[in-house]
Protein backbone atom coordinates (compact mmCIF):
# COMPACT_ATOMS: atom_id res chain seq x y z
CA UNK A 1 0.00 0.00 0.00
CA UNK A 2 1.45 3.20 -1.51
CA UNK A 3 1.47 5.84 1.79
CA UNK A 4 2.70 8.79 -0.42
CA UNK A 5 0.23 8.29 -3.12
CA UNK A 6 -2.42 8.03 -0.72
CA UNK A 7 -2.60 11.00 0.57
CA UNK A 8 -4.31 13.92 -1.17
CA UNK A 9 -2.25 16.91 -1.99
CA UNK A 10 -4.06 20.51 -0.91
CA UNK A 11 -4.32 22.80 -3.48
CA UNK A 12 -3.52 26.91 -1.77
CA UNK A 13 -5.42 30.02 -2.67
CA UNK A 14 -4.57 31.12 -6.07
CA UNK A 15 -3.25 28.35 -7.55
CA UNK A 16 -5.59 26.31 -10.19
CA UNK A 17 -4.69 22.75 -11.17
CA UNK A 18 -6.61 21.93 -14.21
CA UNK A 19 -6.40 17.69 -15.84
CA UNK A 20 -7.31 16.94 -19.80
CA UNK A 21 -5.98 14.30 -22.02
CA UNK A 22 -3.80 12.63 -19.40
CA UNK A 23 -1.56 16.10 -18.75
CA UNK A 24 -1.92 17.86 -15.60
CA UNK A 25 -1.43 21.55 -15.41
CA UNK A 26 -0.91 23.76 -12.39
CA UNK A 27 -1.06 27.66 -12.34
CA UNK A 28 0.04 30.13 -9.70
CA UNK A 29 2.04 33.53 -9.29
CA UNK A 30 5.38 32.66 -10.15
CA UNK A 31 4.34 30.87 -13.03
CA UNK A 32 2.55 27.42 -14.68
CA UNK A 33 4.09 23.75 -15.20
CA UNK A 34 2.49 20.89 -17.49
CA UNK A 35 3.10 17.21 -16.41
CA UNK A 36 2.01 14.10 -18.48
CA UNK A 37 0.66 11.34 -17.05
CA UNK A 38 0.32 7.46 -17.12
CA UNK A 39 -1.53 4.29 -15.23
CA UNK A 40 -3.21 6.25 -12.88
CA UNK A 41 -6.34 8.34 -12.23
CA UNK A 42 -5.70 11.94 -11.19
CA UNK A 43 -9.23 13.98 -10.07
CA UNK A 44 -9.24 17.49 -8.49
CA UNK A 45 -12.12 17.59 -5.41
CA UNK A 46 -12.56 20.37 -3.66
CA UNK A 47 -9.03 22.10 -3.23
CA UNK A 48 -7.55 19.16 -3.49
CA UNK A 49 -5.78 16.36 -6.28
CA UNK A 50 -5.98 12.85 -5.51
CA UNK A 51 -3.97 10.20 -7.86
CA UNK A 52 -5.47 6.57 -7.57
CA UNK A 53 -4.91 3.57 -9.22
CA UNK A 54 -6.64 0.46 -10.64
CA UNK A 55 -4.61 -2.03 -9.72
CA UNK A 56 -2.05 -3.36 -7.70
CA UNK A 57 0.57 -3.93 -10.42
CA UNK A 58 4.38 -3.16 -9.23
CA UNK A 59 4.47 -0.59 -12.34
CA UNK A 60 1.10 1.40 -10.97
CA UNK A 61 2.35 1.08 -7.27
CA UNK A 62 5.37 2.53 -8.20
CA UNK A 63 3.75 5.44 -10.41
CA UNK A 64 1.21 6.09 -7.52
CA UNK A 65 3.57 7.77 -5.12
CA UNK A 66 5.72 9.02 -8.35
CA UNK A 67 3.25 11.38 -9.74
CA UNK A 68 1.76 12.28 -6.24
CA UNK A 69 4.82 13.49 -5.49
CA UNK A 70 5.76 15.30 -8.79
CA UNK A 71 2.00 17.21 -8.21
CA UNK A 72 2.79 18.15 -5.14
CA UNK A 73 6.46 19.52 -6.15
CA UNK A 74 4.00 21.31 -9.13
CA UNK A 75 1.33 22.65 -6.84
CA UNK A 76 5.00 24.04 -4.37
CA UNK A 77 6.93 25.54 -6.42
CA UNK A 78 3.87 27.63 -8.28
CA UNK A 79 2.60 29.20 -4.89
CA UNK A 80 5.97 30.03 -3.22
CA UNK A 81 9.36 28.09 -5.02
CA UNK A 82 12.30 26.65 -5.34
CA UNK A 83 16.18 27.42 -4.05
CA UNK A 84 19.44 25.95 -3.74
CA UNK A 85 21.98 27.34 -2.69
CA UNK A 86 26.13 26.68 -3.86
CA UNK A 87 29.03 27.50 -2.17
CA UNK A 88 32.89 27.82 -4.09
CA UNK A 89 35.02 27.13 -1.08
CA UNK A 90 38.73 27.61 -2.73
CA UNK A 91 41.06 30.44 -2.67
CA UNK A 92 40.75 32.43 -5.42
CA UNK A 93 37.11 30.85 -6.55
CA UNK A 94 34.77 33.45 -7.80
CA UNK A 95 31.01 34.05 -9.14
CA UNK A 96 29.29 36.71 -10.79
CA UNK A 97 26.34 37.27 -12.88
CA UNK A 98 24.67 39.37 -15.49
CA UNK A 99 21.34 38.82 -16.03
CA UNK A 100 20.86 35.23 -16.91
CA UNK A 101 24.81 34.44 -17.72
CA UNK A 102 26.81 32.85 -14.96
CA UNK A 103 30.84 33.45 -14.79
CA UNK A 104 32.65 31.10 -12.14
CA UNK A 105 36.60 31.78 -11.59
CA UNK A 106 37.16 28.34 -10.55
CA UNK A 107 41.15 27.70 -11.25
CA UNK A 108 40.93 26.63 -14.61
CA UNK A 109 43.13 28.93 -17.27
CA UNK A 110 39.63 30.33 -18.42
CA UNK A 111 36.55 31.75 -16.68
CA UNK A 112 33.71 29.54 -17.38
CA UNK A 113 30.67 31.18 -18.68
CA UNK A 114 27.10 29.24 -18.57
CA UNK A 115 23.74 30.84 -19.93
CA UNK A 116 20.63 29.94 -18.13
CA UNK A 117 17.29 29.07 -18.74
CA UNK A 118 14.92 31.89 -18.31
CA UNK A 119 13.00 30.01 -15.29
CA UNK A 120 15.85 30.12 -13.47
CA UNK A 121 16.89 33.16 -11.80
CA UNK A 122 20.35 33.74 -10.03
CA UNK A 123 21.91 35.90 -7.79
CA UNK A 124 25.87 35.97 -6.72
CA UNK A 125 26.23 37.11 -2.95
CA UNK A 126 30.25 37.78 -2.26
CA UNK A 127 31.06 38.87 1.04
CA UNK A 128 34.38 39.75 2.09
CA UNK A 129 36.08 36.86 4.71
CA UNK A 130 33.00 34.34 3.45
CA UNK A 131 32.73 31.56 0.61
CA UNK A 132 31.40 33.18 -2.65
CA UNK A 133 27.47 31.70 -3.12
CA UNK A 134 25.19 31.07 -6.46
CA UNK A 135 21.44 31.47 -5.31
CA UNK A 136 19.31 29.72 -7.82
CA UNK A 137 15.54 30.19 -7.16
CA UNK A 138 12.62 28.96 -9.96
CA UNK A 139 9.17 27.86 -10.06
CA UNK A 140 10.27 24.15 -11.80
CA UNK A 141 12.11 22.22 -8.81
CA UNK A 142 13.63 19.50 -11.26
CA UNK A 143 14.83 22.13 -13.73
CA UNK A 144 17.04 23.95 -10.26
CA UNK A 145 18.02 20.74 -9.14
CA UNK A 146 19.41 20.10 -12.73
CA UNK A 147 21.11 23.34 -13.08
CA UNK A 148 22.79 22.80 -9.50
CA UNK A 149 24.22 19.68 -10.49
CA UNK A 150 25.34 21.02 -13.82
CA UNK A 151 27.15 23.88 -11.87
CA UNK A 152 28.74 21.63 -9.13
CA UNK A 153 29.81 19.49 -11.90
CA UNK A 154 32.18 22.39 -12.99
CA UNK A 155 34.69 21.47 -9.49
CA UNK A 156 33.02 19.11 -7.51
CA UNK A 157 34.32 19.44 -3.65
CA UNK A 158 37.14 17.00 -2.79
CA UNK A 159 37.59 14.73 -0.20
CA UNK A 160 40.98 16.20 1.35
CA UNK A 161 40.50 19.92 2.01
CA UNK A 162 37.12 20.06 0.61
CA UNK A 163 37.94 22.54 -2.08
CA UNK A 164 35.36 23.53 -4.68
CA UNK A 165 31.51 23.91 -5.23
CA UNK A 166 29.28 22.56 -2.98
CA UNK A 167 25.49 22.68 -1.46
CA UNK A 168 25.02 24.61 1.21
CA UNK A 169 24.88 22.29 4.16
CA UNK A 170 26.00 19.50 2.44
CA UNK A 171 28.31 17.75 4.68
CA UNK A 172 31.57 16.55 2.82
CA UNK A 173 33.22 13.09 3.84
CA UNK A 174 36.63 13.81 4.54
CA UNK A 175 39.69 11.71 4.07
CA UNK A 176 43.35 11.69 6.40
CA UNK A 177 46.17 12.87 4.17
CA UNK A 178 49.99 10.74 3.92
CA UNK A 179 50.51 9.95 7.50
CA UNK A 180 54.40 10.88 7.84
Amino acid sequence: MSRIGNNPVAIPEGVTVSVKDNVITVKGKLGELAQPYDSVEIKVEDAKVLVTRSSDTKDQKAKHGLYRSLVNNMIDGVSQGWTKQLELVGVGYRASNQGQKLELALGFSHNIVMSLAQEVKVETISEKGKNPIIKLTSHDKQLVGQVAAKIRGFRPPEPYKGKGIKFVGEILRRKAGKSA
